[in-house]
């Protein structure tokens, strides 16, 4: 599968501090990559450089398979989505008006704006002034923007972070629907819930330097304890061990209708961040 993003090697120093630490990783064509670690880690500054917005000190970094510093061709730039903490709006202008100028922009046409209003749950706020709007609406229409054009390849710096759980389940169905029609996306979040529901891999960052790359489900599944937990009619939860003996408890209980679900013990994401870094995601 063809490698949208290929970084090797890459550092980057600020003053006396260095900000990444010999970080490589591959992001493929129409994959999810989450890149996680708390504040601090490197994560914005990663994207700043495979943006194009920084230079890094050493190391290489391509994107679409050309240096990140060619990146500032208008032909590359029209590829590419960008949601950072600082992208802004134009606060005088009504949501509609704010995305039209984008179209302009991008040769989209305006049909687009109503289905990416839709994607984001703010069909019915097309005609309201940026100003008026409250943060979680402004972070939508942010991401709604950035839908626009259907970009290849799309940079998501903490998307959901001032969202409900009912708008951000409104971005997690459009950004799936991007990846379905080949966007490729690397996200940047503090939430391990986010990153397993979206995620086909993803790599733990801290203090500039990836501590671990996988899919979260083989992340999990590696450091799963040898026990499983049956959770019985009455409310008991209870741990058996994995093997003959389990088994046969496990056959008892279900023989006498008791049951009513079997999990592997596994840890969260989290957990497993902390336990490689020692750090919390905070």
């Amino acid at each position: 599968m063809e490698n949208i993003i290929e970084v090797n090697g890459l550092e980057k120093s600020f003053s006396t501090s260095k900000a990444l630490k010999n970080v490589s990783f591959q992001v493929k064509k129409g994959e999810i990559f989450g890149f996680l670690g708390p504040s601090g880690s490197g994560k914005t500054t990663t994207i700043k450089i495979l943006t194009a917005q920084l230079k890094p000190t050493s190391g290489t970094a391509y994107v679409f398979g050309v240096p990140t510093e060619k990146l500032q061709d208008p032909k590359y730039r029209k590829k590419i989505g960008i949601i950072t903490d600082n992208t802004s709006l134009y606060g005088r202008l009504s949501v509609y008006d704010n995305l039209k100028m984008y179209c302009d922009l991008y040769d989209v046409p305006e049909t687009r704006i109503n289905e990416v209003l839709q994607m984001v749950n703010l069909t019915k706020e097309s005609k309201k002034i940026i100003s008026k709007l409250s943060k979680g609406m402004l972070q939508r229409i942010i991401l709604a923007r950035a839908f626009l054009h259907e970009p290849e390849l799309l940079f998501l710096d903490e998307p959901t972070s001032a969202l409900d759980p009912v708008n951000t389940k409104h971005i997690y169905e459009g950004l799936l629907q991007l990846r379905e029609k080949g966007t490729t996306i690397f996200l940047t979040t503090h939430d391990m819930n986010e990153a397993e529901t979206l995620c086909d891999r993803v790599a733990f960052l801290n203090n500039g330097e990836i501590q671990l790359l996988d899919s979260p489900k083989k992340l999990r599944q590696e450091r799963a304890d040898a026990t499983i937990t049956v959770e019985l009619v009455d409310g008991t939860e209870v741990v058996i061990p994995k093997g003959p003996a389990g088994a046969e408890q496990l056959f008892q209980y279900m023989s006498s209708d008791q049951v009513v679900s079997v999990e592997s013990n596994h840890p969260t994401l989290g957990d497993i961040f902390v336990e490689v870094t020692g750090r919390k995601l905070s």
